[in-house]
């Protein structure tokens, strides 16, 4: 049966999953007797999986063999398949138009989490599980899209280590791949990641319980923090009932949105150091320990300076706020913790939204469900620059570490730069784009990195003021529905569907 359907076009194959998927929020809304809510998703699963079926007929006898393929169905999975899922989400809430719903589908599947809605009871609580559900069906996607489909086309991070000339271990990958049957690949990494991600959602979603949250706040908590969506059916990790237990379990949780060495240790042929000697790893780690550092002793010092609250209670609070927060903000997550606000009020001093921006824009680790430029590609940077800065010092000096750490401060500094300015300036094209639709600049900017970095809640800290959404015109709403599907593939996939060779057989 799965050999069969592996056969079918992948889109067809997403089609028919988001048909299935429908039937959860439907049953949540039966036992809530909202029955309004159950039967337009009953309704819209039921419709949908009729044309799955008749799609999936005319294309029995389609076969798509190459990778491109599956790339092409991915950009498809991210633009049109939310428009199949905006349809339950337009039918069950009033007074919301289709593009405010297309808006929502596509900000919950790119896991994204940006809402027009910023008070949590306008919406219905299974319209929060449908939301929830699609950020955790696009984690997923991407978990074993990274493996299958990524890794072997060099593109999503991978390109920073399987370049010409560089090890063994990345260029057997990518052999493997280019003869392989992507629909094997997919069957094969799928079978592996599938219940190892839920198994940690039903981890995440029990230890949430356990701390005092209520059940389905913690199911829809465990699936956003796993996806790194940030959604959330009563407004954030702030309004919830697990107090300082639950954001430490949470935190726990945010080192697989860090590295895929988490996860996926060896299961692309890459990555056989443990975590604790991952790069990624570590780069995020001292990211988080030196800004929360900063952060406290920048309000700390002002604090006792002032004596406004010398209490070392208040002071440890601040600390976790910080740490809490800056790691939520890294892995794209956006959660905000509750002890945040003690952070600002100890020393009376704001804390600066541009700096939740640059953490957001560096992002999390390569094939995990985290966005913006990835720890890789910053690590690749920041080693070139120490040994440029070594050979100022020694220029007849030669750089040791092995092969692959020269191919990463040469090649892979090379390719990470190049996506780093085409980063830069797709903000800056988006930004003109919003500015054309009416929209100023600071709020450009911030909408522009929380849609590329896939880190919408963004737009409530990243700013001098909070940004709504929902104050913005319909057509910068579009834009940022397409800046969110290529923030969520990368420009570097966008580009491989542009380049002739890429289609040549």
């Amino acid at each position: 049966m799965i050999a069969r359907l592996s056969k079918r076009p992948f889109f067809v194959i997403l089609m028919g999953l988001a048909c299935v998927a429908m039937i959860i929020p439907s049953v949540h809304a039966l036992m809530l007797e909202d029955f309004a809510v159950s039967r337009a998703f009953l309704y819209s699963a039921l419709l949908f999986f009729v044309l799955t079926l008749f799609v999936g007929f005319a294309t029995a006898n389609y076969q798509v063999g190459a990778l491109r393929g599956y790339l092409v169905s991915l950009v498809a999975a991210f633009l049109v398949l939310p428009l199949l899922m905006a349809v339950p989400m337009y039918e069950s809430v009033a007074r919301m138009s289709f593009v405010e719903a297309w808006f929502e589908a596509v900000s919950s599947f790119t896991t994204t989490g940006a809402t027009l809605y910023d008070n949590p009871r306008q919406l219905p609580p299974s319209v929060h599980l449908w939301r929830a559900l699609m950020g955790w069906l696009g984690g997923l996607l991407m978990w074993v899209a990274a493996i299958s489909i990524f890794a072997p086309l060099n593109i999503g991070g991978f390109e920073v280590r399987a370049l010409r000339g560089g090890s063994a271990s990345s260029q057997s990958l990518t052999q493997i791949g280019r003869v392989t049957d992507p629909s094997a690949r997919l069957v094969r990494f799928g079978a592996k990641l599938i219940p190892l991600y839920t198994a940690l959602t039903a981890l995440l979603w029990l230890g949430l319980i356990a701390v005092g949250e209520v059940p389905f706040v913690a199911l829809c908590h465990a699936m956003s923090v796993l996806s790194t969506s940030g959604i959330s059916p009563v407004g954030g990790i702030v309004f919830s009932s697990g107090g300082f237990l639950g954001e430490l379990i949470i935190a726990g949780f945010f080192v697989f949105a860090l590295s895929r060495v988490a996860f996926s240790r060896g299961l692309a042929g890459q990555e056989l150091n443990p975590l604790h000697k991952d790069s990624e790893f570590q780069m995020g780690l001292a990211l988080i320990g030196i800004l929360a550092m900063v952060l406290f002793l920048r309000h700390g010092l002002f604090a006792f300076d002032e004596g406004a609250n010398n209490d070392i209670t208040i002071g440890l609070r601040a600390m976790w706020g910080a740490l809490f927060t800056i790691a939520s903000f890294l892995t794209t997550t956006g959660f905000e913790s509750a002890d945040w606000t003690a952070t600002r009020q100890w020393s009376g001093l704001g804390t600066p939204g541009l700096m939740l921006v640059g953490l957001s824009l560096i992002g999390g680790g390569v094939a995990t469900t985290a966005g913006g430029i990835k720890l890789l590609r910053v690590y690749a940077l920041w080693k070139h620059g120490q040994r440029e800065v070594e050979r100022l010092v020694h220029p007849s000096s030669v750089g040791g570490a092995g092969a692959a750490a020269r191919q990463i401060r040469r090649q892979g500094a090379q390719i990470a730069w190049i996506f780093f300015m085409l980063f830069v300036i797709s903000i800056a094209a988006v930004m003109v784009l919003l500015a054309l639709t009416g929209v100023q600049f600071e709020t450009a900017l911030v909408l522009s990195v929380a849609a590329l970095s896939t880190t919408g809640p963004l737009a409530a800290l990243g700013a001098e003021t909070p940004i709504s959404y929902a104050g913005i015109p319909d057509l910068a709403k579009i834009v940022l529905v397409f800046t969110m599907a290529l923030g969520r593939l990368e420009a570097l996939a966008i580009i491989a569907l542009l380049n002739p060779e890429f289609w040549r057989r």
